[in-house]
Order: C-alpha cells, then structure tokens, then sequence
C-alpha cells in the first residue's frame, strides 16, 4: 500500500482498497468490499462499509459511519458526526435490511458538522449542507440548505463561496446563472 498511512489503533479489513495517499486515523474501521480513492483522509472513529465506495480526495472528520449503498464522489467533505440513515422506519425488532436506499453524495459537496441524510436522496455537485440540517429530498448542485428539514437558502460557488445576487463567486471570481431553479456556471 503505496504512501498511505493507518493509525496502529485503526483497522482495514482484507479485501477493502486504499488508494494512494490515504490516512485512516485513531479508531477507525473499513470494511471488507469497500473503495475509498486517493488522497483521502478518515478522522477518528470512522466506520466505512461494507462495500462502500468513496472517490479520491474525500475529507471524512470524527465519528462518521458510511454504510453500505452510501456513495460519495471526488471531492466530498463529511463534517463530524454526521449521519447517514439506510432506512425510512427503523425499528430494533424489525429486520429491514431488504429496505435499504442509497444515498449519492456528488462531487464537491459538503455535508456540515451534524448534519443528517435521509436514505434514498442524492446531494447535487458543490451543494452544501449545514450543519445540522435534517436533509430529506433530494438537494440540488450548488444549492446551499440549512435547517429542520433543509431548505434552499441561497447558493454557493464551487469553491464553497454564498453567492450574492450577482451570483459571482468573490473568491474565484466565476460567474453563475439561474435556470429553470438550477444554478450553471456561465461560459
């Protein structure tokens, strides 16, 4: 495993690949079957798995589980503790594993400290989630969506900047347009 580095205390089950560049911190579990791309960092006490299939450059903060049918593409942050549900109804006494819906987490989104996705949503490219926010449809790229449950409040640039009316990003200085309820980078 070619430049990667995993804590004495974290675990990496045969058959889960790492790719190159990787850290996997303190307390840490990936499980057999899962993918995770290079240059990714998992904080402490992650759980990724079984089967699970992370792209390169993900950055996964402390005490994040990412069950099976959880996808992420390049380039997602996960805050801490944020939490990803694998069913509508969970109950202790009724087995549901059959009911499971996966969760697309597209490149460039972030998901804030806290945060909860409902099984069966997809989070569009560069949209970024509050903390906190209880996300239970699906959310659009670059859309920004705050509170119980999440709203659109604005957008934001793909560098993570809360776009003004002139949706110009004040970082990168790219210029947006709003279509039919979506936000386009112009050019």
């Amino acid at each position: 495993m070619a430049n990667i580095f995993i804590h004495p205390t974290a675990i990496v089950d045969a058959g889960a690949v790492l790719g190159y560049g990787c850290k996997v911190w303190h307390f840490s579990h990936v499980l057999s079957g899962s993918h995770i791309g290079d240059n990714c960092i998992l904080g402490q006490n992650v759980m990724v798995g079984p089967d699970v299939v992370i792209g390169a450059g993900c950055k996964i903060q402390n005490n994040v589980s990412i069950y099976k049918g959880v996808t992420l593409e390049d380039d997602v942050f996960c805050g801490p503790s944020c939490v990803f549900t694998n069913v509508l109804t969970p109950r202790a006494f009724v087995e549901r594993k059959d009911e499971f819906l996966p969760i697309l987490v597209k490149k460039g989104a972030t998901i804030g400290a806290n945060a909860v996705i409902i099984c069966g949503v997809t989070i569009g490219e560069f949209a970024m989630i509050g903390a906190g926010a209880v996300v239970t449809k699906n959310v659009s790229p670059h859309a920004l969506v705050l509170g119980n449950p999440a709203r659109r409040t604005g957008w934001v640039s793909r560098t993570g900047e809360v776009l003004g009316s002139d949706l110009v990003c004040p970082r990168s200085g790219e210029q947006y347009e709003e279509t039919n309820g979506q936000l386009i980078l112009k050019g």
